[in-house]
Order: structure tokens, then sequence, then C-alpha cells
């Protein structure tokens, strides 16, 4: 009778050997990241820009193309993302490794709103075959990762001769790894203004908020910029600023930027 319970307890742990092996097997063969996808927008002088995101696929080194899914399709309006505010679109598991693109599916209901009046955005291509934007991201196993569509509404949209809007999106794809980024304030609160940074390769830009006054411009590559505020209010003067260090990963604060007469 003890050899029969000896043996029994010895079968026993040896299937509860074989089922840690087994999955140690499984947990180290399926190795993950979590990746978190915003969107954002650069600034625009419109009411509204209403953009219909419909899928989001990302591409792997070595091709393997993923449909993320539970995704949050929908139509945004983009301009609610500005200065620093982003949506959170889906946060995902992804298989570790490098992601070279991210390809943006859009649907039919696009449209502004200027001056009150709504116009269709057409984006046939887009549609069709999606918005494919470079990355170059690698993850590893249990990291996790933020990583922001931006969508420039400015850039994005043309007027045609007939008075009618078209959509031809302008779009970046930035990671909280290659984030710089600088902020301040503009006053006074009603100088309409427009800042301007740039290093000589690349403009970005912002609007900032008319009841703060507050602006952040991100996803700027590393390296020194030239920053300029263009004021709308008639009567104030144009405001410049050099050798503004940007680095990846890290806020540049101005603080304040007084427009004077």
């Amino acid at each position: 009778m003890k050899r029969i319970i000896s043996t029994l307890l010895l079968f026993a742990c040896v299937l509860f050997l074989f089922s840690c092996n087994k999955n140690n097997i499984n947990t180290n063969g399926n190795k993950t990241a979590q990746a978190r996808i915003h969107l954002t927008d650069g600034p625009a002088i419109y009411d509204h820009v209403y953009i219909d995101i419909q899928q989001i696929e990302i591409t792997m080194s070595g091709g393997n193309s993923i449909t993320l899914v539970p995704f949050r399709p929908g139509v945004y309006d983009i301009l609610n993302f500005r200065n620093g505010l982003d949506t959170l679109l889906i946060n995902a598991a992804l298989p570790v490794g490098s992601i070279n693109q991210i390809r943006l599916i859009l649907g039919p209901n696009n449209s502004i709103v200027v001056n009150g009046n709504v116009y269709a955005l057409n984006t046939p291509s887009a549609q069709e075959s999606g918005l494919k934007l470079n990355l170059g991201q690698t993850l590893a196993a249990g990291g996790a990762y933020d990583i922001w569509i931006d969508f420039d509404a400015g850039k994005s949209i043309l007027q045609t001769g007939s008075g009618s809007y078209k959509l031809k999106p302008v779009i970046r794809a930035y990671s909280s790894l290659t984030n710089g980024q600088i902020k301040g304030f503009i006053l006074p609160l009603n100088a309409e203004a427009i800042v301007y940074a740039t290093n000589g390769v690349d403009t970005f830009s912002a609007i900032p908020d008319p009841v703060t006054g507050s602006f952040v411009i991100s996803g700027m590559t590393s390296g020194t910029y030239q920053l300029w505020v263009t004021p709308g209010l008639a009567g104030l003067n144009t405001y410049t600023q050099s050798d503004i260090v940007v680095s990846y990963g890290k806020q540049v604060d101005l603080g304040s930027i007084t427009l004077h007469l």
C-alpha cells in the first residue's frame, strides 16, 4: 500500500513539473509588450475638423501585419487634441520586436466646419489603402509604450478653387522615446498668435489656448531650434528666440512670452 501511495505521489510530482515547464515554454514563446496608441493634432484655424478613423494596422519587422482590436472606431474632432492633449485609440498587447509601420484607415465621414458651414472632405486613397506612418519603435518583453499619431490639420486641409475643401492627410507617428517638447505661455491672451519652431529642416507649430495662453509643441526631433511668435492682433511685434535645445524625452519650458507694441 505504501509503495502504491509513493508511486502516485511521484507521478503527481512529475505531472506538476511538466505543467510548469509547459507554461514557461508558452510564456517565453509568446512574449508581448503593451502599446498605447493616442491621437493628437497640430494647429489649424477652423471651427472643427472631423476625421473618420476605422482601423489601425501595425507592421512588425519581417512584414507581419497585425490589425489592432479592440479599437475605438469613430469620427473624432481632432481640434480637441491640441497643446499636449490627446485621446487613447487603443491599448494593445503586441509581440516583441520592432514596429516598422502604422497604417491608419479612414472611413468616408470626414468633414470640416468653417465659420459655421460644414464641408465634406474626400480621402479616397486613405480609405482604400490607408495612411502609412513609419515609426521604428522596438518593443521589449513586458514593456509599456506610448505612441502618438499626430494628425496635422493645418497642413492636411486644402481649399480648392471652387470654395470646397480637400483632405490630403499629413500625419506622423512618434513615441515617448522620440518626443521632444517645447511649452510656454503667450501674452496678451487676445494676441491671436501662432507659434513656430524650426531647426532648418523640420518646422513645428502651435496655436496657444485662447483662455490660458498656454501652448505645447510635441513630437519634436532632437536639435537646436529658433522660435518665433507671429501675432494676429494688429500692432503687436513678432517675437523671436534662438538656440533652444530640444532633446528626446524632455520638455523645454519657455515660461511666459509677452508680445509688445
